[in-house]
């Protein structure tokens, strides 16, 4: 029961994406939904909602949204995320994506490797630096913090 069940960004002021990262966001979506494990903690003796979750993702005030509701839609929670400690994580996200896509077009397969295995290691780095942000709001394994990093570049496009 501790999972997300239905996503939905909001694309309020984002500019439209590049193809590239609308397949990204499409594949995370896909895998996150797919497998994932979300979890609110217990709270000043409270019992969190079991789950599974809607999860919303915005940005609104230069702050990440996310957005939790029931299964059937009714409304669990929200929790604001600074975007300060994403910034420098995202940039270098986007462009060791930018020269991967590049070299997929015109590199032999081990350039392309070792560019791909960089992309993964920063990708590692900002769902590390997502699952500490999320410390003490919700508990997500390392695969989920993948998916919702990339779900949370798709924003910064914009």
């Amino acid at each position: 029961m501790n999972r997300i069940c239905h996503i939905e960004i909001d694309e309020r002021g984002l500019a439209r994406p590049t193809p590239e990262i609308e397949q990204e966001r499409r594949v995370a979506i896909f895998d996150l939904l797919e497998d994932n494990s979300f979890a609110l903690p217990a709270r000043e003796g409270r019992v969190p909602h079991p789950g599974p979750y809607r999860l919303s993702l915005a940005i609104r005030e230069g702050r990440l949204v996310f957005g939790l509701a029931s299964e059937t839609a009714e409304p669990v929670g929200e929790f604001h995320l600074s975007l300060g400690p994403f910034r420098q994580v995202v940039k270098d996200y986007f462009q060791i994506c930018e020269s991967y896509f590049e070299a997929v077009k015109r590199l032999p397969p081990s350039q392309i490797e070792a560019i791909d295995m960089a992309r993964r290691g920063i990708h590692n780095e900002g769902a590390r630096v997502l699952q500490e942000r999320l410390d003490g709001k919700a508990a997500v394994d390392i695969d989920t913090a993948r998916r919702l990093f990339t779900l949370i570049c798709v924003l910064h496009w914009g």
